[in-house]
């Protein structure tokens, strides 16, 4: 019997490596002798990098990088097994945890670290990038990673740019040709399931700006910033970001990285999906395991277990999905539609959420409950 074990991590808990291996030891409890499959899974956001990272056999990377507020933090990324990938989450360096109700500012803060941390990548050798949008502190566009990377952009006296979105009005001139010539070469997939575009009623700045402390007045001066930029960008660099789908991604990095490299947008999933060869690990399964702290209906819409059902189904098509959270919310009927033939929650009974976070506890629920659904695989 083949049982792939998939999950996300289960946030504020368990990495998807943990909640993998206590799955596999409650099938082993029941099937000693089940052929278990292990793969982390992510979709993109939080812990993408440490799944590909255990799933490929890869190695984390921790580096000093400018933050969001423009002093130094530690950051770290993915190196893949293969040997020339590396997996970079922006909030690594430019994320939401580094500002708190007195200091965030999106008219100010910067991706800049997030440059940086691309930067380290390239001088290990890497010639693909791939790069999970979300999280973020920031809502400039994607310039200051492109300031970082080499882009220079001035105001009409030449003089170069202030970082952080309100400072793009002034932008003038934008010159590429100290973009590091390494990005000419790179293949970098952007992981994110966020679809809005960069300026505009459903843009970075009105959709995510005031998640980031800004005002109305804020939001309104911020996404006159970037529709200017976009024009910038559109005249100069023939790109147009304004309306490109995921372009308004992390405070619009997606937009950043649409305009000054050769990216393209993809599902986060899949993204993840793909790096961790999930399908040819899957071909022949019989039953697969997958999960992550809370299911519900948005599940359906690109998170990691609705992923994970479709593409081992692809390899599969006779493959049940059972999915395990720890909090199951309203609507799941509905991702039998999209691969998943049950849902089961985790915990054994009414407790505090502190109690159902605790890693040792979360651990023995998951043991628990995959070995009772692996009791029902073997019947």
């Amino acid at each position: 019997m083949k049982i792939v074990i998939a999950p996300d991590s289960f946030k504020g808990s368990l990495t998807a490596q943990e909640a993998a291996q206590a799955i596999r030891t409650g099938v082993l409890d029941a099937i000693p002798d089940a052929e278990c499959v292990i793969v982390p899974m992510a979709d993109g956001g939080e812990g993408t990098v440490r799944s590909l990272v255990d799933a490929t056999g890869g190695t984390l990377v921790t580096t000093s990088v400018t933050g969001p507020l423009g002093r130094p933090v530690s950051a770290h990324y993915g190196l893949l097994g293969d040997g020339h990938t590396a997996v970079i989450e922006m909030s690594a360096a430019s994320g939401i945890q580094y500002v708190n109700a007195a200091t965030r500012d999106p008219l100010t803060t910067t991706t800049y670290g997030t440059g940086e941390l691309i930067l380290d990548a390239l001088d290990r050798g890497v010639d693909a990038l791939i790069v999970g949008l979300g999280g973020s502190a920031t809502n400039d566009g994607g310039a200051g990673m492109a300031q970082a990377l080499g882009v220079s952009l001035r105001d009409a006296d030449g003089r170069e740019l202030d970082r952080g979105g309100a400072a793009l009005q002034a932008l003038d001139r934008i010159d590429v040709t100290r973009l590091d010539p390494r990005l000419h070469h790179c293949t970098i997939t952007l992981a994110s399931d966020v679809t809005n575009p960069l300026v505009g009623p459903e843009g970075s700045s009105h959709v995510f700006g005031p998640q980031k402390g800004a005002t109305p007045a804020m939001v309104e001066r911020l996404d006159a910033a970037l529709a200017h930029y976009a024009d910038v960008i559109h005249d100069q660099l023939d790109r147009d970001v304004a309306h490109t789908p995921g372009a308004g991604a992390a405070g619009g990095l997606g937009a950043g990285f649409l305009a000054f490299t050769r990216a393209t947008m993809s599902s986060g999933v899949g993204v993840v999906v793909e790096a961790t060869r999930l399908r040819e690990q899957a071909r022949g399964a019989d039953y697969c395991i997958t999960g992550e702290g809370g299911i519900d209906a948005q599940t359906r819409f690109g998170k990691t277990p609705m992923g994970t059902a479709q593409a081992v189904k692809e390899v599969a098509p006779g493959c049940i999905v059972v999915a395990l959270a720890g909090f199951i919310g309203e609507g799941i009927a509905s991702l039998r539609e999209v691969g998943i033939d049950a849902v089961l929650g985790i915990l054994p009974g009414v407790c505090t959420l502190d109690e159902a976070l605790d890693p040792a506890r979360a651990k023995e629920n998951l043991t628990r409950t995959a070995c009772n659904v692996a009791r029902l695989f073997r019947s």
